[in-house]
């Protein structure tokens, strides 16, 4: 029997040959004993501690680079904060003689300074005006020569004062001249075309009697979308077409702000769009009531020449009203004073109405004109109010229509009624006027017969 004792051995053994790496236990060739497994595990122990002592030996290479690495980068690192040092110093030096170059620089500079910033400031004013300027059309290229001066930072030397001179002189010498220079010119459909446009002064642009303005942003000439009323356009018609002595042309001093509001002024008929439907109402009985005066009053007018003429006649004729109750008369050569005054006064009667047909209608039209202009001012300002309701009073636009149609309105209803009250008073006198002649004649003509037979007339 095994003892005890070496059972524990060679277990011991077993147990150190598998836990140790690079043991070479193969598991197709098992130790058949125990001097072969302690051969075994010898082997193993010998290859594992070749193997530190390798890697022991390369982590001492590796650790001496490292630290001649680190001694290289401490040297460096000092080089650079000596460096840095140095540098430091210099910065500081130089700073100290900027700013002791600077202030010899200002003592030497004196006056100049102040003289550089004028310039500048002129320089950037007078870049404002070239580049809002008309001339600018004609003369491009003006601005940036004045842009870079107003930005600069350094003195500026005589050529560019020159410049800068030469530049105002120019801008002053073009306002007083009337040029003609053919240019680019944006329709209003956005279409460019060259034309021949005529400069008044820096004022005002004119092409095929047209008026243009001048954009900036884009550097063109524009033809406006909307043109003054015909008296401006029909002066700049013939200014165009003028090549020497006077001619009469608007011109806008401010340079198109007046013109472009001038332009947003509504016209007759935008005024009269701005009343609506009453103002229409009102346009068309002021028509109405006008076509009824001017029958009347050519009617009465040759009823009266024809009436004037009746007066110098022998016999009566039936084309006038005095000749048809003169007819009366006439036929009539037998009948007592009673009874012929009573004939005439009918043929009086009966004329009258004729004389006097429409007045009553045109007096009506000048009543219900102003009626109906109060009337539109009425809606016009329940339109407003419902506007004030709805958006407040924050944009005056959005009350614009309200008042307007409010006061169209009742400015169509003035227009109208006034010239109607005066034409119906002139109707009137004019048609009592031949009234009263017609009464005259009849009683004139009952009169004479009342002497012929020696009767007293009541």
């Amino acid at each position: 029997m095994i003892r005890r004792g070496t059972l524990r051995v060679t277990a011991l053994l077993a147990a150190l040959a598998v836990a140790l790496p690079g043991t070479a236990l193969s598991e197709e060739a098992p130790a058949k004993s125990l001097d072969q497994l302690l051969q075994e595990v010898r082997q193993g122990r010998s290859e594992d501690l070749a193997e530190n002592r390798r890697r022991i030996q390369e982590f001492e290479t590796k650790r001496n680079e490292q630290a001649a690495l680190l001694r290289r980068e401490r040297g460096e690192r000092a080089r650079q904060e000596g460096l840095s040092d140095t540098l430091e110093k210099t910065f500081q030096d130089n700073e100290l003689q900027i700013a002791a170059l600077e202030q010899q620089l200002r003592q030497r500079q004196g006056s100049l300074g102040e003289l550089f910033g004028v310039v500048r400031q002129v320089a950037g004013d007078t870049r404002g005006v070239v580049e809002n300027s008309i001339t600018s059309a004609q003369i491009p290229g003006r601005a940036a020569p004045l842009d870079d001066l107003a930005q600069s930072k350094q003195l500026p030397n005589m050529e560019r004062l020159r410049d800068l001179w030469f530049r105002l002189q120019q801008e002053m010498t073009e306002t007083g001249k009337t040029v003609r220079f053919t240019t680019d010119v944006v329709k209003p459909n956005g279409e460019s075309e060259a034309r021949e446009v005529v400069r008044v002064g820096a004022f005002t642009a004119i092409s095929d009697g047209r008026f243009l303005k001048w954009d900036p942003p884009t550097a063109t000439l524009q033809e406006l979308n909307r043109q003054p009323g015909g008296r401006y356009l029909r002066a700049a018609s013939s200014y165009e077409g003028t090549s020497s002595g006077v001619a009469e042309v608007a011109i806008d001093p401010s340079k198109g702000s007046i013109l472009g509001l001038l332009v947003q002024a509504p016209t007759a008929g935008e005024r009269v769009d701005q009343g609506g439907i009453i103002g229409y109402v009102i346009i068309t009985l002021g028509v109405i009531g006008v076509l009824l005066s001017i029958e009347r009053f050519v009617s009465l007018f040759l009823v009266g020449r024809k009436m004037q003429s009746q007066t110098q006649a022998d016999s009566a004729r039936s084309d006038n009203p005095l000749g048809r109750v003169m007819g009366v008369y006439e036929e009539n050569p037998d009948a007592d004073t009673e009874t012929l005054e009573l004939r005439l006064d009918e043929s009086v009667l009966r004329e009258v109405p004729k004389l006097e047909r429409f007045l009553t209608t045109i007096k009506v039209l000048s009543a219900i004109a102003p009626l109906l202009g109060l009337l539109g001012t009425v809606t016009g300002m329940i339109e407003t109010f419902q506007m004030i309701t709805l958006f407040g009073t924050g944009d005056p636009k959005m009350m614009a229509s309200g008042i307007s149609e409010a006061l169209v309105t009742t400015m169509l209803g003035l227009i109208v009624a006034i010239p109607l009250t005066f034409l119906h008073s002139v109707c009137r006198d004019r048609s009592k006027a031949l009234v009263e002649m017609l009464e005259e004649q009849s009683a004139g003509m009952v009169a004479t017969r009342a002497e012929a037979r020696g009767q007293t007339v009541a």
